[in-house]
C-alpha cells in the first residue's frame, strides 16, 4: 500500500487503523536541536480528541502519545522521531453488521475494489481517526516553525449552512475559537449553529462545514514555483484529509467572477529592502491569500477547506451488499455529527507540515 508518507525533506509516515492496537507516525528530517516534549504532542492531540460537544463522537480515547525515538532530554536528535498512540476505547462489535454491506459516502466499496479486502472495523485505515497521526506530526512541525515566528490559526467558518463571522467582522474573536466546542469565532454564531445541529441530530442526520485558516509570519519567497507551489502543496495536504472536498485561497472562487482591476493586490513602497537587488514590498489588499506564482508574498496566508457531511448517519439509506443485492442500511455507533470542529487542529497540523518542509527546502534556494 503506497501513499502513507508526506513531504520532501520533512517527511512524515503514518500508520495504524481505527480499531487496531495503535496508530502513530514517524517524522524523518526534523533538524536536531528543536525543543520537543511529550506534552507538546499531548496538547495538540487533546484538541483533536473525541468526546466533546454536540458535534463530536462519544468515543472516549485518552490519546496519550509515547515518543519512542528521536528525542533526548527534551530536544530532537536529528534522527527519526517515532510517536505511537494506543487505542483503548474501540467497540468493534458496533461494526459487525456492516461487514457485508457498503456504507454510502464511505470508502467501503472503493477500498474493496482496489484491494479485494478491507478492515470494516470503523473504516480501518480510511477512518477519521487516522488524523491523530497527522496532528502528532504537526506538533513536531509547529515546534520547528516557532523558531521562524510562524503562527497558524484555524477555525470553523461555516457549519450546517450557517456562515460564522469572518476576520473583518467585529464579532470575530480568535479567543472565542477555543471558547466553544464548535470552534466558531463568535459566541452568537456558535449558539445559532448549535441549535441547527440539534435539529439534524434529532433527524438522524449530519452536517458539513468549512474550516478557514490564517497563517502569519511566513517569510516571503517560501514555495517552489512549478510543481511545488505553496498553494498547490497546501491544497494537496488539505485534500488528503478524509472528508475534505474543496479548498480555496484568498478570494477563492469569487475571483472567477472578478475583473483583474478589482482582484489584483497593489504593491506599496517601503523603506526596507530584502537585498541589494530586491526592495521590500507590502500589498494594499490580500485577495491572493498570501501566495503569488506559488510563492509566499509575506502577507497572511489565508485559505478555506470544505468538508462534506459525516456519512455515518442513523437515517435509513439505500445500498448494496457483497452479493450485489439491494438493501437498506442505518449506521449506528459513535460518530461525529460534523467534522469541522475536530478538523480545525488537523488543518493546522497539515499546514505546519507543509510549511516546515518548504522552509527547509528554501534554505537551498541560492548560495547567498
Amino acid at each position: 500500500m503506497a501513499g502513507n508518507s508526506f513531504g520532501t525533506l520533512f517527511v512524515v509516515t503514518t500508520f495504524g487503523e481505527s480499531h487496531g492496537p495503535a496508530l502513530g507516525c514517524v517524522v524523518d528530517g526534523c533538524p536536531a536541536g528543536v525543543s520537543l516534549e511529550a506534552e507538546h504532542i499531548r496538547a495538540a492531540l487533546r484538541r483533536r480528541r473525541p468526546g466533546a460537544g454536540i458535534a463530536g463522537t462519544t468515543r472516549a480515547e485518552p490519546d496519550e502519545p509515547e515518543i519512542l525515538s528521536g528525542v533526548f532530554e527534551g530536544t530532537t536528535l536529528g534522527s527519526p522521531i517515532a510517536i505511537i498512540v494506543r487505542n483503548t476505547s474501540h467497540r468493534t462489535a458496533d461494526y459487525d453488521a456492516l461487514k457485508d454491506r457498503y456504507r454510502p459516502g464511505h470508502a467501503d466499496w472503493t477500498w474493496e475494489a482496489k484491494y479485494g479486502f478491507r478492515d470494516h472495523r470503523g473504516g480501518g485505515r480510511s477512518s477519521g481517526r487516522e488524523t491523530l497521526c497527522r496532528v502528532a506530526a504537526g506538533a513536531v512541525a509547529t515546534r520547528l516553525l516557532d523558531r521562524y515566528g510562524v503562527v497558524i490559526r484555524a477555525w470553523s467558518s461555516a457549519i450546517a449552512g450557517i456562515t460564522a463571522a469572518g476576520p473583518d467582522d467585529p464579532a470575530f474573536s480568535f479567543d472565542e475559537i477555543e471558547g466553544n466546542t464548535l470552534r466558531v469565532p463568535s459566541r452568537r454564531d456558535a449558539e445559532k449553529i448549535g441549535e441547527k445541529l440539534k435539529a439534524l441530530r434529532d433527524l438522524g442526520d449530519s452536517a458539513g462545514g468549512t474550516v478557514s485558516c490564517m497563517v502569519t509570519g511566513v517569510p516571503p519567497g517560501i514555495g517552489e514555483p512549478v510543481f511545488g507551489k505553496l498553494d498547490a502543496r497546501l491544497a494537496s495536504a488539505m485534500l488528503s484529509i478524509g472528508a475534505a472536498k474543496g479548498v480555496e485561497f484568498g478570494a477563492g472562487f469569487a475571483a472567477a467572477a472578478s475583473a483583474g482591476s478589482d482582484h489584483n493586490d497593489s504593491l506599496l513602497p517601503t523603506a526596507e529592502r530584502l537585498s541589494d537587488l530586491v526592495p521590500a514590498a507590502r500589498y494594499a489588499t490580500n485577495r491572493a491569500g498570501g501566495v503569488l506564482g506559488g510563492i509566499a508574498t509575506g502577507m497572511a496566508l489565508t485559505f478555506t477547506v470544505a468538508f462534506k457531511p459525516v456519512p455515518s448517519i442513523s437515517r435509513a439509506q439505500n445500498t448494496i451488499d457483497r452479493s450485489g443485492a439491494s438493501c437498506a442500511i442505518a449506521v449506528e455507533g459513535r460518530h461525529d455529527l460534523c467534522v469541522a470542529p475536530r478538523a480545525v487542529p488537523v488543518v493546522e497540523a497539515m499546514t505546519a507540515l507543509v510549511l516546515a518542509d518548504l522552509i527547509l527546502l528554501s534554505r537551498s534556494d541560492r548560495l547567498s
